[in-house]
């Protein structure tokens, strides 16, 4: 039975995907364990998997000049060496990471105990952690086609994006039930994640009145940040876990940042999407290249945050409204790969166990 330490976190998109890898490496009989960190949310995201969790120290990596570096130095260091001893304890055969800055310890422990080391990456550009750990991978898997990293040593594997069954599995009539919307009105999902969610969530309120005339508008605003509008047609919800997937496959249309995970999501699902990407000062700059991916390949509509106001949203939205059939053909051209497969099968395949048999 191949043992296999799953690591990665700083926020649920480090953690989530890994969820269809651990079902599908547990379906194929191995043991799993999760190493987080300490104090961290992904105890949390993980709640009701059938995986033994361990939390480490984690310091945060930063990409710009902070006198707390040299304090998260040390955290670091701490977890380096909490991670070797835990996974000398655990004897894992292969380790597998989604990245975020606890994952960098994990990754470089492993690789002084000579462990095999898979990581994906989601973004079109990789992040730090997984910038930090190219030299120490056996593999890495990306969500998009991209160029071979400089320093990654192991094998690239375009596998996409894993998703959880659920959201693929979504009824959308149910999905219009919680929303309020009636079955001969557009439905428009409006997603702001939350980082910078109160820049988007603004501008949607003001453009609410005009929407509302001709389409239904569910608001997904972020903990806290749910304010009710007296408008017909409008729902605002502060944040959406059970029935995701229902939503997402009523809405005709989704408004959204472009953050990997979700871009991946709408592209496999087919939803005609407009991309409103975090900028620079927001971010590191990896949703402005993952949007800019999307629309070069045909499958956004973008519109950079500088250039939103209530006025180009209500446009927007109108306009792939008017286009759904157009853009549902664009998007059919989308393959999504069996992700969750592809890196069970690495992740077998590099901890000495043979892929299984596609027949049985």
């Amino acid at each position: 039975m191949i043992k296999a330490v799953f690591t990665g976190g700083g926020s649920a998109g480090h953690v989530f995907p890994a969820v269809p890898v651990m079902r599908a490496m547990r379906a194929r009989g191995a043991e799993l364990a999760y190493i987080g960190s300490m104090g961290g949310g992904e105890a949390d995201y993980l709640a009701g998997e059938d995986v033994v969790y361990y939390g480490v120290a984690s310091g945060k990596l930063r990409r710009y000049f902070s006198w707390r570096n040299a304090i998260d130095a040390f955290s670091v260091l701490r977890g380096l060496w909490q991670s070797y001893w835990l996974l000398g304890r655990l004897r894992p055969d292969v380790i597998f990471s989604k990245g975020g800055f606890v994952s960098f310890p994990v990754v470089l422990a492993g690789w002084l105990r000579r462990i095999p080391v898979i990581a994906h990456e989601s973004d079109v550009s990789p992040g730090l952690a997984n910038r930090l750990a190219m030299p120490f991978l056996s593999a890495l898997g990306t969500s998009f086609p991209v160029e071979r990293p400089t320093r990654l040593r192991g094998e690239l594997i375009h596998c996409g994006s894993p998703i959880r069954p659920e959201l693929l599995d979504g009824e959308p009539v149910q999905g219009r039930k919680r929303a309020g919307a009636s079955a001969d009105v557009p439905l428009v999902l409006v997603t702001g994640g939350s980082l910078g969610a109160d820049s988007l969530n603004a501008v949607v309120r003001q453009a609410a009145p005009q929407l509302v005339k001709w389409c239904h508008v569910a608001h997904v605003c972020g903990p806290g940040r749910a304010v009710p509008l007296d408008l017909p047609r409008y729902r605002a919800f502060e944040f959406v876990a059970e029935g995701w997937g229902d939503l997402l496959a009523a809405a005709d249309a989704v408004v959204s940042r472009a953050g990997s995970n979700a871009l991946f999501e709408l592209l496999t699902l087919g939803k005609p999407n407009l991309l409103v990407p975090l900028t620079k000062k927001a971010s590191r700059g990896d949703q402005i290249e993952n949007a800019a991916y999307a629309e070069q390949a045909g499958y956004s509509l973008v519109v950079a945050e500088g250039d939103l106001d209530a006025r180009r949203l209500t446009e927007a939205v109108r306009g792939l409204l008017a286009e759904r059939d157009q853009w549902a053909g664009r998007l059919a051209e989308f393959q999504a790969p069996p992700a969750a497969t592809i890196l069970a099968d690495v992740i077998g395949r590099l901890g000495g166990c043979a892929a299984p048999d596609s027949a049985d």
